[in-house]
Protein backbone atom coordinates (compact mmCIF):
# COMPACT_ATOMS: atom_id res chain seq x y z
CA UNK A 1 0.00 0.00 0.00
CA UNK A 2 1.52 3.35 -1.33
CA UNK A 3 2.03 6.14 1.46
CA UNK A 4 -0.80 9.13 1.08
CA UNK A 5 0.30 12.53 0.93
CA UNK A 6 -1.26 13.70 4.31
CA UNK A 7 -2.37 12.08 7.40
CA UNK A 8 -4.93 13.56 9.34
CA UNK A 9 -4.71 13.37 13.05
CA UNK A 10 -7.80 13.44 14.81
CA UNK A 11 -8.02 13.26 18.85
CA UNK A 12 -11.22 12.71 20.05
CA UNK A 13 -12.65 12.79 23.58
CA UNK A 14 -16.11 12.02 24.06
CA UNK A 15 -16.42 13.75 20.31
CA UNK A 16 -19.80 12.31 19.33
CA UNK A 17 -21.54 15.28 19.42
CA UNK A 18 -18.85 16.60 16.76
CA UNK A 19 -16.78 13.89 15.11
CA UNK A 20 -19.97 13.28 12.59
CA UNK A 21 -19.32 16.36 10.96
CA UNK A 22 -15.76 16.58 10.86
CA UNK A 23 -15.38 13.16 9.12
CA UNK A 24 -18.46 14.36 6.86
CA UNK A 25 -16.17 17.39 5.79
CA UNK A 26 -12.96 14.95 5.44
CA UNK A 27 -15.11 12.55 2.99
CA UNK A 28 -15.94 16.04 0.98
CA UNK A 29 -12.60 16.64 0.57
CA UNK A 30 -11.62 17.21 -3.01
CA UNK A 31 -7.93 16.26 -3.11
CA UNK A 32 -8.29 12.42 -2.11
CA UNK A 33 -4.63 11.47 -1.65
CA UNK A 34 -5.05 11.04 2.72
CA UNK A 35 -5.62 8.81 5.51
CA UNK A 36 -7.39 9.65 8.48
CA UNK A 37 -5.69 9.08 12.03
CA UNK A 38 -7.75 9.48 14.90
CA UNK A 39 -6.46 8.51 18.74
CA UNK A 40 -8.99 8.37 21.34
CA UNK A 41 -8.50 9.48 24.67
CA UNK A 42 -10.79 6.99 26.34
CA UNK A 43 -14.36 8.12 25.45
CA UNK A 44 -17.14 6.48 26.63
CA UNK A 45 -19.91 7.83 24.65
CA UNK A 46 -19.56 5.27 21.83
CA UNK A 47 -18.46 7.83 19.27
CA UNK A 48 -15.96 5.24 17.10
CA UNK A 49 -18.52 2.43 17.49
CA UNK A 50 -19.19 1.72 13.82
CA UNK A 51 -17.12 4.40 12.36
CA UNK A 52 -15.36 2.45 9.43
CA UNK A 53 -18.74 1.24 8.31
CA UNK A 54 -20.25 4.45 8.01
CA UNK A 55 -17.68 6.77 6.07
CA UNK A 56 -16.73 3.87 3.58
CA UNK A 57 -14.54 6.36 1.55
CA UNK A 58 -12.11 7.15 3.98
CA UNK A 59 -8.92 5.31 5.35
CA UNK A 60 -8.79 5.27 8.66
CA UNK A 61 -6.09 4.19 11.34
CA UNK A 62 -7.31 4.22 15.01
CA UNK A 63 -5.58 3.91 18.29
CA UNK A 64 -7.69 3.82 21.29
CA UNK A 65 -5.66 4.60 24.56
CA UNK A 66 -8.16 3.53 27.22
CA UNK A 67 -7.66 6.68 29.39
CA UNK A 68 -7.48 10.29 28.33
CA UNK A 69 -3.70 11.13 27.70
CA UNK A 70 -4.01 14.70 26.52
CA UNK A 71 -3.81 16.63 23.48
CA UNK A 72 -0.09 16.81 23.32
CA UNK A 73 0.47 13.12 24.19
CA UNK A 74 -2.36 11.67 21.35
CA UNK A 75 -1.54 13.93 18.66
CA UNK A 76 2.22 12.51 19.11
CA UNK A 77 1.17 9.16 18.90
CA UNK A 78 -1.20 10.13 16.10
CA UNK A 79 1.98 10.90 14.42
CA UNK A 80 4.01 8.23 15.11
CA UNK A 81 1.43 6.06 13.46
CA UNK A 82 0.97 8.33 10.60
CA UNK A 83 2.41 7.08 7.17
CA UNK A 84 1.87 10.47 5.00
CA UNK A 85 4.99 12.97 4.76
CA UNK A 86 2.52 15.62 6.26
CA UNK A 87 1.18 15.49 9.04
CA UNK A 88 -2.44 17.61 9.11
CA UNK A 89 -3.31 18.32 12.81
CA UNK A 90 -7.54 18.95 12.94
CA UNK A 91 -10.15 19.06 16.23
CA UNK A 92 -12.85 17.02 16.30
CA UNK A 93 -14.78 20.57 16.23
CA UNK A 94 -13.36 21.71 13.14
CA UNK A 95 -15.16 20.81 9.96
CA UNK A 96 -12.97 21.56 7.27
CA UNK A 97 -13.85 23.52 3.64
CA UNK A 98 -14.41 20.72 1.10
CA UNK A 99 -11.26 22.58 -0.73
CA UNK A 100 -9.22 22.53 2.42
CA UNK A 101 -6.42 19.51 1.42
CA UNK A 102 -6.43 20.46 -2.07
CA UNK A 103 -5.54 24.17 -1.23
CA UNK A 104 -2.96 23.11 1.40
CA UNK A 105 -1.15 21.16 -1.29
CA UNK A 106 -1.07 24.19 -3.77
CA UNK A 107 0.70 26.07 -0.62
CA UNK A 108 3.27 23.07 -0.42
CA UNK A 109 4.04 23.19 -3.88
CA UNK A 110 4.57 27.03 -4.14
CA UNK A 111 6.41 27.74 -0.43
CA UNK A 112 8.19 24.18 -0.14
CA UNK A 113 8.85 21.91 2.42
CA UNK A 114 10.77 23.72 4.77
CA UNK A 115 7.72 25.52 6.46
CA UNK A 116 4.52 24.96 8.17
CA UNK A 117 0.82 25.65 7.32
CA UNK A 118 -2.13 27.40 9.32
CA UNK A 119 -5.15 27.22 7.85
CA UNK A 120 -8.04 30.45 8.29
CA UNK A 121 -10.14 29.13 11.27
CA UNK A 122 -14.04 30.73 10.95
CA UNK A 123 -16.24 30.55 14.20
CA UNK A 124 -18.50 27.91 13.01
CA UNK A 125 -21.12 29.56 15.06
CA UNK A 126 -20.89 33.21 13.35
CA UNK A 127 -19.45 32.46 10.37
CA UNK A 128 -18.93 36.50 9.82
CA UNK A 129 -16.32 36.26 12.42
CA UNK A 130 -12.68 34.79 11.85
CA UNK A 131 -11.33 32.52 14.89
CA UNK A 132 -7.91 32.78 14.19
CA UNK A 133 -5.54 33.41 11.44
CA UNK A 134 -2.63 31.42 12.67
CA UNK A 135 -0.95 31.62 16.59
CA UNK A 136 0.45 35.42 17.53
CA UNK A 137 3.63 35.18 20.21
CA UNK A 138 4.06 38.52 22.40
CA UNK A 139 7.54 39.44 23.31
CA UNK A 140 6.09 38.71 27.02
CA UNK A 141 5.88 35.21 26.42
CA UNK A 142 1.87 35.74 26.01
CA UNK A 143 0.21 34.35 22.95
CA UNK A 144 -3.25 34.46 20.98
CA UNK A 145 -4.69 33.43 17.81
CA UNK A 146 -4.04 36.19 15.07
CA UNK A 147 -7.25 38.43 14.37
CA UNK A 148 -9.42 36.00 16.94
CA UNK A 149 -13.07 37.93 16.63
CA UNK A 150 -12.75 39.84 13.88
CA UNK A 151 -14.66 40.34 10.74
CA UNK A 152 -13.78 37.82 8.44
CA UNK A 153 -12.54 39.55 5.23
CA UNK A 154 -11.51 38.62 1.73
CA UNK A 155 -9.18 36.07 1.47
CA UNK A 156 -5.80 37.68 0.43
CA UNK A 157 -2.01 36.54 -0.28
CA UNK A 158 -0.80 33.77 2.25
CA UNK A 159 1.12 35.80 5.18
CA UNK A 160 3.69 34.60 7.74
CA UNK A 161 2.55 33.96 11.41
CA UNK A 162 4.56 32.70 13.95
CA UNK A 163 2.84 29.30 14.72
CA UNK A 164 -0.11 27.47 13.37
CA UNK A 165 -3.22 26.75 15.99
CA UNK A 166 -2.79 23.38 16.94
CA UNK A 167 -6.46 22.93 16.07
CA UNK A 168 -5.81 23.10 12.29
CA UNK A 169 -1.78 23.03 11.64
CA UNK A 170 -0.18 21.33 9.17
CA UNK A 171 3.71 19.97 9.54
CA UNK A 172 6.06 18.24 7.74
CA UNK A 173 6.07 14.89 9.57
CA UNK A 174 9.73 14.50 9.88
CA UNK A 175 10.32 17.82 11.05
CA UNK A 176 7.57 17.39 13.72
CA UNK A 177 8.88 14.37 15.32
CA UNK A 178 12.87 15.68 14.86
CA UNK A 179 12.07 18.10 17.32
CA UNK A 180 10.16 15.78 19.61
CA UNK A 181 6.45 16.77 18.56
CA UNK A 182 4.52 18.35 21.99
CA UNK A 183 5.88 18.66 24.73
CA UNK A 184 3.48 16.28 26.77
CA UNK A 185 4.72 17.74 30.45
CA UNK A 186 2.24 20.33 28.77
CA UNK A 187 -0.96 18.75 28.39
CA UNK A 188 -2.65 20.94 26.80
CA UNK A 189 -2.79 24.44 26.05
CA UNK A 190 0.02 26.95 24.17
CA UNK A 191 1.36 23.00 23.46
CA UNK A 192 1.17 24.99 19.83
CA UNK A 193 2.88 28.08 19.93
CA UNK A 194 5.73 26.03 22.02
CA UNK A 195 5.96 23.41 19.06
CA UNK A 196 6.04 26.55 16.30
CA UNK A 197 9.01 28.17 18.55
CA UNK A 198 11.13 25.16 18.68
CA UNK A 199 10.44 24.80 14.80
CA UNK A 200 11.28 28.49 14.10
CA UNK A 201 14.32 27.15 15.95
CA UNK A 202 15.68 24.77 13.51
CA UNK A 203 14.76 27.05 11.09
CA UNK A 204 11.31 26.62 9.36
CA UNK A 205 8.79 29.29 8.68
CA UNK A 206 5.02 28.94 9.12
CA UNK A 207 2.73 30.46 6.16
CA UNK A 208 -1.22 31.22 6.99
CA UNK A 209 -3.15 30.41 4.12
CA UNK A 210 -6.39 31.98 4.09
CA UNK A 211 -7.67 30.35 1.35
CA UNK A 212 -7.82 26.84 3.88
CA UNK A 213 -10.72 27.63 5.54
CA UNK A 214 -11.93 25.70 8.74
CA UNK A 215 -15.02 26.49 10.52
CA UNK A 216 -13.87 25.87 14.05
CA UNK A 217 -16.34 25.34 17.39
CA UNK A 218 -13.73 25.89 19.46
CA UNK A 219 -12.73 24.89 23.35
CA UNK A 220 -15.87 22.43 22.74
CA UNK A 221 -14.03 19.93 25.54
CA UNK A 222 -12.58 22.36 28.12
CA UNK A 223 -14.62 25.24 27.88
CA UNK A 224 -13.46 28.92 27.01
CA UNK A 225 -11.61 30.25 29.98
CA UNK A 226 -12.52 27.51 32.12
CA UNK A 227 -10.06 26.91 35.02
CA UNK A 228 -8.68 24.37 33.19
CA UNK A 229 -7.87 26.35 30.60
CA UNK A 230 -6.76 29.27 32.36
CA UNK A 231 -4.12 27.15 34.71
CA UNK A 232 -2.52 25.32 31.56
CA UNK A 233 -2.56 28.05 29.67
CA UNK A 234 -0.82 30.41 31.76
CA UNK A 235 1.19 27.78 33.49
CA UNK A 236 2.26 26.78 30.08
CA UNK A 237 3.42 30.16 28.69
CA UNK A 238 5.92 30.78 31.60
CA UNK A 239 7.84 27.43 30.32
CA UNK A 240 7.28 28.65 26.81
CA UNK A 241 9.38 31.56 27.19
CA UNK A 242 11.95 29.78 29.62
CA UNK A 243 12.16 27.11 27.61
CA UNK A 244 12.60 28.13 23.93
CA UNK A 245 13.24 32.37 24.03
CA UNK A 246 16.93 32.83 22.44
CA UNK A 247 19.45 33.66 25.11
CA UNK A 248 19.82 37.76 24.17
CA UNK A 249 15.92 38.04 23.50
CA UNK A 250 15.53 36.04 27.23
CA UNK A 251 17.10 38.83 28.92
CA UNK A 252 15.92 41.30 27.36
CA UNK A 253 12.53 40.67 27.59
CA UNK A 254 12.19 38.87 31.36
CA UNK A 255 11.44 42.07 33.29
CA UNK A 256 8.76 42.45 30.77
CA UNK A 257 7.42 38.42 31.35
CA UNK A 258 7.69 39.10 34.98
CA UNK A 259 5.42 42.14 34.94
CA UNK A 260 2.67 39.96 32.19
CA UNK A 261 2.56 37.54 35.18
CA UNK A 262 2.00 39.86 37.93
CA UNK A 263 -0.69 41.46 35.99
CA UNK A 264 -2.16 38.38 35.40
CA UNK A 265 -2.13 37.22 38.95
CA UNK A 266 -4.04 40.69 39.82
CA UNK A 267 -6.19 40.23 37.37
CA UNK A 268 -7.60 37.01 37.59
CA UNK A 269 -7.34 37.35 41.89
CA UNK A 270 -9.67 40.14 41.13
CA UNK A 271 -12.10 38.04 39.37
CA UNK A 272 -12.47 35.62 42.45
CA UNK A 273 -9.64 33.06 40.90
CA UNK A 274 -6.68 33.83 42.61
CA UNK A 275 -6.24 30.18 43.75
CA UNK A 276 -6.25 28.91 40.14
CA UNK A 277 -3.99 31.81 38.90
CA UNK A 278 -1.33 31.27 41.73
CA UNK A 279 -1.35 27.42 41.06
CA UNK A 280 -0.20 27.35 37.69
CA UNK A 281 1.83 30.53 38.23
CA UNK A 282 3.40 27.77 41.42
CA UNK A 283 3.33 24.84 39.10
CA UNK A 284 5.23 26.86 36.43
CA UNK A 285 7.72 27.67 38.92
CA UNK A 286 8.52 23.97 40.03
CA UNK A 287 8.33 22.72 36.95
CA UNK A 288 11.31 25.03 35.12
CA UNK A 289 14.13 22.57 36.14
CA UNK A 290 13.01 19.98 33.71
CA UNK A 291 12.24 22.94 31.31
CA UNK A 292 15.79 24.03 31.29
CA UNK A 293 17.12 21.23 30.91
CA UNK A 294 14.74 20.84 27.77
CA UNK A 295 16.03 24.11 26.81
CA UNK A 296 19.29 22.64 25.57
CA UNK A 297 17.66 20.73 23.05
CA UNK A 298 15.02 23.19 22.24
CA UNK A 299 17.83 25.70 21.02
CA UNK A 300 18.59 25.18 17.22
CA UNK A 301 20.56 27.42 14.48
CA UNK A 302 17.60 29.82 13.84
CA UNK A 303 18.77 33.08 13.43
CA UNK A 304 17.59 35.06 16.29
CA UNK A 305 17.14 38.50 13.71
CA UNK A 306 14.24 36.23 11.89
CA UNK A 307 12.73 34.62 15.13
CA UNK A 308 12.57 38.25 17.03
CA UNK A 309 11.11 39.47 13.40
CA UNK A 310 8.01 36.82 13.70
CA UNK A 311 6.94 37.75 16.98
CA UNK A 312 4.67 40.81 17.99
CA UNK A 313 6.70 43.25 19.39
CA UNK A 314 4.79 46.31 20.52
CA UNK A 315 4.73 46.13 24.24
CA UNK A 316 1.09 47.43 23.98
CA UNK A 317 -0.58 44.22 21.94
CA UNK A 318 -2.27 42.57 24.06
CA UNK A 319 -4.33 45.41 25.31
CA UNK A 320 -4.75 47.04 21.57
CA UNK A 321 -5.89 44.25 20.15
CA UNK A 322 -8.58 43.58 23.10
CA UNK A 323 -9.63 47.41 22.50
CA UNK A 324 -9.91 47.29 18.67
CA UNK A 325 -11.54 44.07 18.70
CA UNK A 326 -14.70 45.64 21.20
CA UNK A 327 -14.98 48.30 19.08
CA UNK A 328 -15.97 46.29 16.17
CA UNK A 329 -17.69 44.21 18.02
CA UNK A 330 -19.60 47.18 19.69
CA UNK A 331 -20.57 48.91 16.31
CA UNK A 332 -21.96 45.72 14.80
CA UNK A 333 -23.86 44.78 17.58
CA UNK A 334 -22.20 41.56 18.63
CA UNK A 335 -22.07 40.86 22.03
Amino acid sequence: MSEPFFSVILVSWNSGKYLPRCLDSLEKQTFRDFEVVIVDNGSTDGSLDGIIEKYPRLKFRIRELGSNYGFSTANNMGVQIARGPWAALLNTDAFPAPDWLEVLTQAITRFGNQCAYASRQVQADLPNLLDGEGDVYHVSGLGWRGHYNYPVYEASEPFRVFSACGATALFPRADFLAVGGFDEDYFAYHEDVDLGFRLRLRGLDCMLIPQAVVHHIGSASSGKASDFAVYHGHRNLVWTFFKDMPALLFWLYLPLHLAMNLVFILYFTAQGRGRVILRAKWHALRGLPSMLRKRKQAQGPGKVGSIHAAMERNWLAPLLTSRERKKYLKAKGVS
